[in-house]
């Protein structure tokens, strides 16, 4: 057997359930355990139904995704499904919309991470702990694929076990078993579950999506499968993993303590065991905080070096980032997305309080709109039932919810300007780069006509 061949094999042979744990554990981050916090805040109890739309609008998504991958495997996953169902523009746009907000996801992790370290080491600057946890996260990436699949399985299993140590902790004060210095207290009135009306809901709707971030890179990991076919049952079994465990924890959180008692300092977890005498748990959960936030932007780092790699490939980057030499990844697709992430973090430094809520709301509005893309590429692509259009017509219009919530809070307001500000740009680059593509498709096309041979007699 050829050494390419075999290879290919070793990349190819990914099992469905692996897929799942990998989504489970480049999913659950940062977005989940600080941002719950903030949507909490924003629409109170009430956010567990911003979860379930959000689950089900996200299992829209994904369920195309993943048909368009069962049918035609590509390396660039949506990028090249955009492309394929609309043109040069959409895949080229698609692209560089997702780098754009990955870069900026990166960014805002390593600062929390750099945050939460100091919990243990106050005295240490946080540029140390940003170089430090991007170097690693390099190292991983460098290292290969096969190292990140099964170091995100161990990292899931680690964020699922604490999640579950939560649950049985929250379900031991429920029951009385461990005493507290805050009584139990169910939410029992209209203002108490909603307390500020369905424009909080609809505004806390985009931390919810957040939280399910991810979907993309599993998109781009399921060309590893050994049978891409069951790609849509990996997906759905991590959804409604994921689904499960949100419902269940942030749902015991809310009826531990008062919805106005959260915030974005704090986990949403810790914040509901302040008042339990568990000296380890502010450990633990610190711990745990870092474990989540690494995985996810090492599946982040994974996904803006994939997709930039196959732009470069593509002729929609320049040919550099497609170049390989000696290293996993080529060189400069390494160092411009350094040097995004780099940027992303002096603004992440020099803005603490206020760049958290605002990068994550433009990153996650990016990703939203790239998922708006995947459901319209799905209608060109593939072959519809009744039943699966009106599937992706529900879930484009829970994403449209989500995207208009974002400007009714002062919050998330900037962050909708910002993701537009980023789309305008992409935008411009777009338009202008389409005149060239307009000349290379004529030149090709006359190419053709001349190398058409002459029909014989």
């Amino acid at each position: 057997m050829s050494k390419s061949k075999s290879g290919a094999n070793e990349k190819n042979n990914m099992k469905w359930w692996q897929l799942s744990l990998f989504g489970v554990g480049c999913t659950i981050g940062t977005g989940f355990f600080l941002g719950s916090g903030l949507a909490i805040k924003m629409t109170g109890p009430a956010i567990l139904i911003a979860f379930l739309m959000a689950a089900l609008g996200t299992y829209f998504v994904y369920d195309a995704l993943s048909k368009m991958t069962a049918k035609e495997p590509l390396q660039a996953g949506f990028r090249s499904y955009a492309k394929k169902a609309y043109g040069r523009w959409a895949g080229f746009s698609s692209g560089w919309v997702y780098w754009s907000s990955e870069v900026l996801i990166m960014g805002s992790q390593l600062t929390a991470l750099s945050i939460f370290s100091r919990f243990w080491f106050p005295n240490i600057p946080l540029w140390v702990f940003t170089a430090i946890y991007a170097v690693l996260g390099l190292t991983i990436i460098l290292i290969g694929v096969k190292l990140l699949n099964r170091l995100e399985n161990i990292l899931a299993i680690l964020k699922i076990s604490a999640i579950t140590m939560f649950i049985v902790i929250a379900f031991l004060a429920i029951f009385g078993v461990i005493d507290g210095n805050r009584p139990i207290q169910f939410p029992n009135s209209a203002n108490e579950i909603i307390p500020h009306g369905i424009k909080g809901l609809w505004s806390a709707f985009i931390f919810a999506f957040y939280a399910f971030g991810g979907i993309e890179i599993l998109g781009l990991m399921a060309t590893n499968l050994k049978d891409p076919s069951e790609a849509p049952k990996a997906g759905k079994v991590m959804l409604f993993t994921l689904m499960f465990i949100y419902i269940l924890s942030i749902g015991l959180a809310v009826i531990m303590v008062p919805w106005n008692h959260f915030n974005t300092e704090e986990s949403t977890f810790v914040v509901a065991l302040n008042s339990y005498r568990l000296s380890f748990v502010p450990h633990f959960f610190n711990a745990t905080l870092i474990i989540a936030g690494f995985s996810t932007m090492t599946a982040s780092l994974y996904g803006v070096t994939s997709v930039l790699e196959t732009l470069g490939k593509e002729k929609d980057a320049p040919a550099c980032f497609a170049k390989k030499g000696k290293l996993k990844v080529p060189l400069w697709t390494l160092i411009i997305t350094m040097l995004g992430v780099t940027a992303s973090i002096i603004s992440a430094l020099l803005l603490p309080n206020k760049i958290y809520e605002w990068v994550t709301t433009a990153a996650g509005l990016m990703l939203l709109y790239n998922w708006l893309f995947i459901l319209a590429s799905s209608r060109k692509i593939l072959e519809l039932k009744a039943k699966e259009k009106f599937m992706y017509t529900i879930g484009a219009v829970i994403i449209l919810i989500a995207v208009s919530g974002t400007l009714f809070h002062a919050t998330s307001r900037p962050g909708f300007f910002i993701s537009l500000a980023f789309i305008g740009v992409i935008a411009l680059i777009t338009f202008i780069l389409s005149f060239k593509w307009r000349k290379e498709q004529t030149k090709e096309k006359s190419k053709r006509k001349v190398l058409k041979p002459w029909p014989t007699a």
